[in-house]
């Protein structure tokens, strides 16, 4: 294991940071942190800081950008093939080890400690969720190994911001993924801890799902690149292990692959083909010791980028070109435990020991018993509910929310310049479950079940056209698909039309139904096989009432039909 000697590389007191003056007891605060950049700021060409937005706190959310040459222009970045990296940290504030991690990093960047290669760009947003930072305490995240205090894990509207990245409700979020859109880096990593089994690894890395990233960027990540970090850990003194996804049973018969959706930061981002990554270090260790292995891989990530910084970029720019011709998209996956990698994994045994509190068996890692062995970790996904993307969508304008989100994330929207009629697919809401309580603010549909009919329909001037020839083409189809698990539709965006409006009088619409009935021969055979096929129909006449009401022209068109529209 690397050395865990906490020395700052600097004779400045103000660039020393709090977690180094306490040889890696303490994180910084938000104040700290942010002198220490406006410091670093002031005293280097190579270091720019830039106000993403406001967060929901009111404090703005900024971000730190760093090159060697001090060239802050996206076209020279462009021009030059750099690599963007762009490093987020405090995501969840109990977990603040790339805070100090980051702070040190940059600061022996610009005092010479390490160096950063002229074809990296490194963007670290120093703390996301201020407002989680600001309820500091130390009980939020019980039996985690230091710091002596530390933030909360939901913001000041108490959101976790890890499960925002569709529905957007933070300002946290709003301005973080605008930043991304204008950015468009190559690389993305989020700094976090892991709770959960116990083991001898400091660090463990969660790598965007490769089945899911597809495409070439989903080949070289999985081949090369994750394979070729785990190698540079290795030598630096760190055997990473991939993310522990196991919190039901002990890990040495090994685990699923975490299944990262796109309400997750590395499952968004991986919607645009950036490589995704989240260090998780354990919370048992010692904050120190995490701290520096976080830092440590950072390193790792720098140096592995600019060495195969055209591999690349390539992959992700022959995805891209790849996705203009892309029809096929997958809405969900699932695990293939039939196919599964073999990691070499460092526990220890684990055994059921009588608890002092209820005397029942409880689960006990002992530290005396560490075991080195092979375990299976199922990495591979298949996928489920692939629909054919259309060649535009067209939204009503009164959905103003949805596209606002859209916008904020770079789309590129058209708006009829008058009344149109067109030919488009239209769904109807068939049938869906909602989550009983509230989930980040919302009540989640799912298993959600929908009809498809070709109709005609008059849109109005200014109603939004969405053609998906974009880079955000996988990003449209897996937001504005009904049928996408984390999709605006189950995030509760369209619930207005899932109410009906209008109804009938039954003693007025008795006579009205016979009549239908009686011009209508198919609708009455219907009528008379409903009645057949369900007794408790044929005994309830309101229900058959209802079933003639809304076989006719009466019925309201909107009820139930989802407000984004496909033209094939």
């Amino acid at each position: 294991m690397a050395s865990t000697v906490v020395k700052a590389y600097t004779t400045d007191s103000s660039l020393i940071t709090s977690f180094e003056r306490s040889d890696g007891a303490r994180t910084a605060t938000y104040q700290e942190v942010t002198a220490f950049y406006k410091k670093l700021a002031s005293i280097s060409k190579n270091i720019s800081l830039v106000d993403l937005g406001i967060t929901d706190i009111g404090y703005p959310l900024r971000a730190v950008l760093y090159t060697s040459d001090g060239k802050f222009n996206k076209d020279d970045w462009k021009k030059d093939n750099r690599i963007i990296m762009l490093i987020n940290n405090d995501i969840h504030p109990g977990e603040p080890d790339g805070v100090d991690a980051s702070m040190m990093l940059l600061r022996d960047a610009v005092t010479g400690k390490i160096k950063v290669p002229v074809n990296i760009v490194l963007a670290v947003i120093p703390m996301y969720n201020l407002g989680g930072a600001l309820n500091r305490n130390c009980t939020s995240r019980a039996c985690q190994n230091g710091p002596e205090s530390y933030g909360f894990r939901g913001n000041s509207r108490n959101l976790d911001l890890n499960r925002d990245f569709i529905k957007c409700d933070a300002g946290e979020t709003i301005a973080l993924e605008e930043f991304f859109a204008k950015l468009n880096p190559d690389i993305f990593i989020d700094n976090h801890v892991s709770d959960g089994a116990d083991y001898q690894h400091i660090m463990t890395l969660l790598a965007s799902q490769h089945d899911k990233l597809g495409g070439e960027a989903g080949t070289y990540m999985y081949h090369t690149l994750t394979p070729l970090l785990y190698k540079d850990m290795k030598a630096r003194g760190y055997d990473m292990v991939p993310y522990v996804n196991n919190f039901d049973n002990t890990p040495e018969k090994g685990w699923k692959a975490f299944y990262e959706s796109p309400r997750f930061s590395s499952g968004y981002v991986s919607l645009f083909g950036t490589f995704a990554y989240v260090p998780e270090t354990h919370m048992l260790k010692p904050y120190k010791e995490r701290v520096i292995a976080t830092y440590t891989l950072m390193q790792s990530f720098i140096k592995t980028a600019s060495e195969h910084a055209s591999e690349i970029k390539q992959a992700r720019a022959n995805d891209l070109q790849a996705l203009k011709e892309k029809k096929e998209f997958p809405l969900d996956w699932k695990v293939d435990t039939t196919q599964c990698d073999s990691v070499l994994f460092k526990g220890y045994e684990a055994t059921y020991i009588p608890s002092k509190v209820s005397g029942l068996p409880r689960l006990y890692y002992d530290h005396n018993k560490p075991y080195t062995k092979y375990v299976p970790f199922c990495d591979h996904y298949l996928p489920v509910n692939t629909i054919t993307a259309p060649m535009a969508y067209i939204i009503p304008k009164t959905w103003v929310p949805v596209i606002s989100i859209l916008r904020n994330n770079g789309v590129h929207i058209v708006r009829l310049e008058n009344d149109t009629m067109l030919s488009v697919t239209a769904y109807h809401i068939d049938n869906y479950e909602t989550l009983p309580h509230p989930y980040e603010k919302h009540y989640l549909h799912k298993n959600i079940q929908v009809t498809k009919s070709a109709v005609n329909m008059q849109f109005s001037e200014g109603d939004y056209l969405v053609w998906l020839n974009q880079p955000a083409k996988r990003y449209l189809v897996e937001t504005l698909e009904p049928t996408a698990p984390d999709g605006f539709f189950a995030w509760n965006f369209f619930d207005g039309i899932l109410q009906q409006k209008e109804y009938f009088s039954d003693y007025v619409f008795e006579d009205v139904a016979a009549q239908l009935l009686e011009k209508d021969p198919t609708l009455k055979a219907l009528m008379e096989e409903k009645r057949k096929q369900d007794p408790e129909f044929a005994k309830n006449a309101n229900a058959q009432l209802d079933f003639v009401y809304r076989h006719s022209r009466y019925f309201e068109t909107s009820a139930n039909r989802y407000p984004v529209y496909r033209l094939e």
